[in-house]
């Protein structure tokens, strides 16, 4: 394949590179699998030494590997899963990916990768499946950080996530699926994008290149049952009583200020920061700066700490 390492965790180092820790050495990082209860494999790459302190979870048509700049400059011991349906996991027969069926799997890999974690990440579809999953399981979610989503997602503002996952199906050469994801994401560098298109796609043996998740899946997040769903994720979020974070990307649209005061209309508690620069994935657009909040949030995990944000005008959480 035109540059595919033979080994996933080859391309860290340029990850590592990046922003300055290629000379320091890359932590210990291994893929582990689990088989779920209702059938299929889930993956997930381990990150350092120790009971993982942090489970990461990506969004719609991403992968654990979307973390990885995040996990380097975090520097803890962490998880980071491939949900059903994404990765190296494997897609299910129905292609329900809802949070629902997804917080189910995210709890059986937590009780067997990351029993102890202090802190649950969740961005996008991967941030409502944790919600839900805190709602429901609570002794498995400390602490949690919805980065970039609320229940208050809908079609016109997830414009952006729909037209690149509603892309072709199949494309004739490495360099087209490239060219793809590199027009739908301007603000990031080709060279990023090529790493991640070579952790998302894969090769067919005639060489044209298809995504590693499932394409019959929703498109945005509760696309597959809005009103209802998402209704009942509010009512979920409304029901947590742990440490809660927003994390809000200053050039996404996905998330606007009447999501940000319903949110803190059910959990008063709730902080909000707003990462200058990052659009809808702030894990790939502003890494260091998300992994600096996360840190903070870690050193303070009973009141997540306002380390890095700017002051909220909207009532003085940070934003």
């Amino acid at each position: 394949m035109p540059g595919e390492p033979d080994d996933e965790l080859v391309l860290l180092v340029e990850n590592a590179t990046e922003i300055g820790l290629a000379r320091i050495g890359l932590p210990a990082v291994e893929r582990r699998g689990l088989t779920l209860s209702g059938g299929g494999e889930m993956s997930a790459l381990v990150w350092g030494e120790g009971m993982p302190e942090v489970v990461l979870v990506h969004g719609r048509a991403q992968n654990a590997h979307t973390w990885d700049t995040v996990a380097l400059a975090l520097g803890r011991p962490a998880v980071a899963v491939d949900l059903p349906g994404h990765g190296r996991s494997t897609w299910r027969a129905d292609h329900d990916y809802s949070p629902r069926v997804l917080a189910g799997a995210l709890g059986e890999a937590i009780e067997a990768l990351a029993p102890g974690a202090r802190l649950v990440v969740g961005m996008s579809l991967g941030g409502l499946a944790s919600l839900r999953l805190a709602a429901a399981r609570p002794e498995l979610v400390a602490s949690l950080v919805l980065v970039d989503i609320t229940p208050g997602v809908d079609a016109a503002r997830a414009r952006a996530v729909t037209e690149m996952v509603s892309g072709p199906e199949t494309f004739g050469s490495f360099a087209e699926i490239v060219d793809w994801t590199v027009r739908h994401n301007p603000g990031r560098s080709r060279q990023s994008l090529r790493r991640g298109v070579l952790h998302n796609a894969r090769e067919l043996p005639d060489g044209s290149w298809v995504w590693r998740w499932d394409p019959h899946g929703p498109t945005f997040p509760g696309a597959e049952r809005e009103g209802r769903a998402l209704g009942e994720l509010w009512d979920d979020l409304g029901r947590t009583h742990m440490p809660l974070a927003l994390i809000r990307g200053s050039r996404s649209p996905v998330v606007d200020d009447a999501d940000v005061a319903e949110l803190l209309a059910r959990r008063p508690t709730a902080r909000v920061l707003t990462v200058d620069g990052a659009g809808h994935s702030v894990q790939g657009d502003r890494p260091l700066e998300l992994a600096s909040i996360l840190g903070a949030l870690l050193a303070e995990p009973g009141a997540p700490s306002t380390s890095g944000a700017e002051p909220d005008s909207r009532g003085g959480a940070p934003r």
